[in-house]
């Protein structure tokens, strides 16, 4: 017996359909799975150019009204697509909808080609981090103070308000990526979790290092801040290709692949390397077959 862990389902967004999505989701849940999350692009991410992909809110939406046990988590919100105050209300509103199962991924953004066709600003790499620092900011303050003001670089608040509160006293705010300098330290200063995709349980464990050595020159517990990991999961290479396709050898590193005791080994050394929580990354085709193998395989032993 490995000792507990908890296990989601990260859910893309490019060339589904909400019913679709609401009977994987519904699916997911009944697996035994804690977790399901939605990620937030306009365009298909895999730089394809393919504008095929649901918007992220009204999709967050769904998934808490389709669900009742799940945590329901974005991984992640680019904070250059909203002003804080808009997500802000947003998230207060879907945490009522979910009765309190609400988590917040928040992170800089990444494919300049959906940004450049709406004719949304993409800085460079710092000027995005520091918007996001300011989002996290800004978010945080709205969803707990009775007033807010700010006065930043991207985004000021005056006398700010957002109400009603979420039914969580502190809705959690995970920050995503993998910037050792700047996003890391973002997530040790200001995040209730860090998350990050596609890795080696050898590069989690550098990158979980790094962060606690954050926490420690800030002077905060590492232990405050949780640490999730998105993995590919593929019964064979064909899998792997009609999900990732040009992808795929990128995102090879953090792919679970082979028997259920390979898989149960790969899931093991995440746990050794520091990982709390371990979520399946799929986009359509989605492979519910493979969802539903590692529910029955691979789940068991880690309850």
């Amino acid at each position: 017996m490995v000792r507990s862990m908890i296990f989601g389902v990260h859910t893309g967004l490019q060339n589904t359909s909400i019913p679709e999505l609401t009977e994987l989701w519904r699916g997911i849940e009944a697996s035994g799975f804690d977790w399901i999350s939605i990620w937030d692009h306009f365009y298909a991410a895999d730089g394809s150019g393919n504008p095929h992909s649901l918007e992220s809110v009204v999709s967050h939406a769904a998934l808490c009204a389709a669900t009742s046990r799940v945590r329901c988590g974005s991984l992640v919100y680019s904070a250059g697509y909203r002003h804080p105050a808009v997500l802000a209300n947003a998230m207060a509103t879907l945490d009522q909808l979910s009765n309190g199962r609400v988590t917040l991924g928040l992170g800089g953004g990444w494919l300049g080609r959906e940004y450049r066709a709406y004719g949304i600003p993409f800085g460079s790499v710092g000027e995005r981090l520091r918007m996001m620092e300011e989002s996290l900011t800004c978010i945080r303050l709205l969803l707990t103070e009775q007033e807010s003001n700010f006065a930043g670089e991207f985004f000021t608040l005056e006398r700010a308000q957002c109400e009603p509160k979420a039914v969580q006293s502190r809705l959690p705010i995970w920050v995503g990526g993998s910037g050792e300098k700047v996003t890391l330290r973002i997530a040790a200063q200001r995040a209730d979790g860090w998350n990050v995709p596609f890795i080696s349980p050898e590069v989690f464990a550098h990158k979980n290092s790094v962060l606690d050595a954050h926490c420690e020159r800030l002077g905060r517990d590492p232990s405050e801040v949780f640490r999730s990991v998105n993995v590919g999961i593929a019964l064979d290479e064909a899998s792997l290709l009609a999900q990732f396709d040009k992808m795929s050898e990128g995102v090879r590193p953090g792919v679970l692949m082979g028997s259920a005791s390979e898989m149960l080994d790969q899931v093991g050394a995440y746990i050794e390397s520091g990982a709390q929580q371990v979520n399946l990354a799929i986009r359509a085709p989605f492979d519910t077959e493979a969802i539903d193998w590692f529910a029955a395989e691979v789940l068991p032993s880690f309850q």
